[in-house]
């Protein structure tokens, strides 16, 4: 269907990197460009390709370099690399998640800063966080077994948080509401002991 359909548009405030190169943007060097038959936003480096797009009565318009390889029906000889573990889309686990949603994050004494945060279904006991919900690469990756989990915020910390705490590495958590506290707390709490929502049921049914 590429370039026969006018795409969906992914929302600049959707990602903060380049869903191809994965360069961050910044307001200075990296401005963001819709590629016309993906609808990807891209940096100007990965939009600098044109091809004719059917649904646009065959006129020429700007597209990433992988929809103009399709498009033209050039196939790229190099072997697609193997992703390394942050380079999971984040679109791709959010759709198939045990649970995602903003939370701030904190780490040592830094300041709290939103991310979109995910544990997909086919790794549960994997924490993975990224900038924006439609981020190529994530940020960073938490695996969660061992982890000790304490629930009561002190007094500076923001209402609805909790920490993650391993030797001396410590995450620290906020929801928006207690209600959505909870729900990563139920998910956490099996986590860390290495156990799955699916294992959790089969052992109430057993």
């Amino acid at each position: 269907e590429l370039g026969k359909r006018a795409p969906r548009w992914i929302r600049d405030n959707e990602v903060t990197m380049c869903m191809k190169c994965k360069e961050p943007f910044n307001a200075l060097t990296r401005r963001r460009h819709h590629c016309r038959a993906c609808g990807h936003v891209v940096c100007w480096k990965c939009s600098d390709y044109k091809a004719h797009l059917e649904y646009d009565g065959n006129k020429l318009n700007k597209v990433c370099k992988d929809c103009y390889h399709v498009i033209i029906g050039c196939t790229d000889s190099e072997e697609k690399k193997r992703k390394g573990i942050l380079e999971i889309e984040s679109a791709e686990v959010s759709g198939n998640s045990v649970i995602c949603s903003f939370l701030q994050y904190m780490e040592k004494s830094k300041p709290w800063q939103k991310a979109w945060c995910v544990i997909p279904k086919q790794e549960a006991l994997v924490l993975y966080m990224y900038g924006a919900p439609q981020d190529v690469k994530a940020l960073a990756t938490i695996p969660l077994l061992g982890y000790t989990v304490d629930d009561t915020p002190k007094s500076s910390d923001l209402p609805h948080s909790f920490k993650l705490t391993q030797s001396k590495s410590v995450h620290s958590f906020a929801a928006d509401n207690e209600e959505l506290k909870q729900k990563w707390l139920k998910v956490i709490h099996l986590a860390v002991k290495g156990e799955t929502p699916e294992c959790q049921n089969e052992l109430q049914v057993n």
